[in-house]
C-alpha cells in the first residue's frame, strides 16, 4: 500500500533532527507525532519554530520519546511504499530518528511523491493507451496533479502528508476519467 509520509524538522542544518512526523495510508488511515528530541540532540532554529510553529517545550511537554516513534514507525510502515515531497530531506530525518532509535537507518526507504504519480497512473491507462501516447498523458496528469498543489505547505506534517495524498487522489480520478473517455 503507497503511503505518504512528512516530517518537520528542528532547521536546515547538517545536525537537524526530525520535531514532527506524520503518514497518509492510500486508503486515508492516517497518524502523526511529535517527537521527543533524543538528549544529544540539540540543534535549534528559532526560524524554523517560526515555520512549523513547534516549541521545544512543547516537544519535552507533548512529544513521544524519539525511539518510541522510530520504532512505530517500523512497525506501521515496513510492508508499504512510502513517498515524500522531499525525499532527500524526509529520508535525512528518518535515518536521524531511526538510528537515534537503535534501529537500522535504511529499515524504511522513502521515494519521490511522483513516482507514486507516475505508477498509479500508468496502472490506470497501461493496455488503453499505445505505448507512446501512454508516455504524454502520464506526464501531463503528474503535471496537473502536482499544479493543483498547495502554493505554500502547512509545514505541520499532517496536513502536509494529507496534501501529497490528496493530490495523488485528484491524479488517480483524473486518470480514471481519461480511461473512461478512452472506451476502457
Amino acid at each position: 500500500m503507497k503511503v505518504f509520509l512528512d516530517f518537520e524538522a528542528s532547521s536546515l542544518s547538517d545536525r537537524s533532527y526530525p520535531v514532527e512526523v506524520a503518514w497518509v495510508f492510500q486508503d486515508g488511515r492516517s497518524e502523526s507525532h511529535l517527537i521527543r528530541p533524543a538528549t544529544e540532540w540539540t540543534d535549534w532554529d528559532e526560524e524554523a519554530e517560526a515555520i512549523h510553529g513547534i516549541s521545544r517545550e512543547q516537544l519535552a511537554g507533548e512529544g513521544d520519546p524519539h525511539d518510541v516513534v522510530g520504532a512505530r514507525m517500523v512497525e506501521a510502515l515496513i510492508d508499504h511504499e512510502l513517498f515524500a515531497s522531499a525525499p532527500s530531506w524526509d529520508g535525512k530525518w528518518l535515518s536521524v530518528l531511526l538510528r537515534g532509535a537503535g534501529l537500522p537507518r535504511h529499515a524504511l526507504r522513502l521515494r519521490n511523491t511522483d513516482e507514486a504519480l507516475r505508477a498509479t497512473a500508468t496502472e490506470i491507462l497501461q493496455g488503453a493507451l499505445p505505448a507512446a501516447r501512454l508516455d504524454i498523458e502520464v506526464h501531463a496528469l503528474v503535471a496537473s496533479a502536482n499544479a493543483g498543489k498547495q502554493a505554500r505547505p502547512a509545514h505541520r506534517a499532517l496536513p502536509d502528508a494529507q496534501g501529497e495524498y490528496e493530490t495523488w487522489l485528484r491524479l488517480r480520478q483524473t486518470a480514471r476519467e481519461l480511461l473512461a473517455q478512452t472506451g476502457g
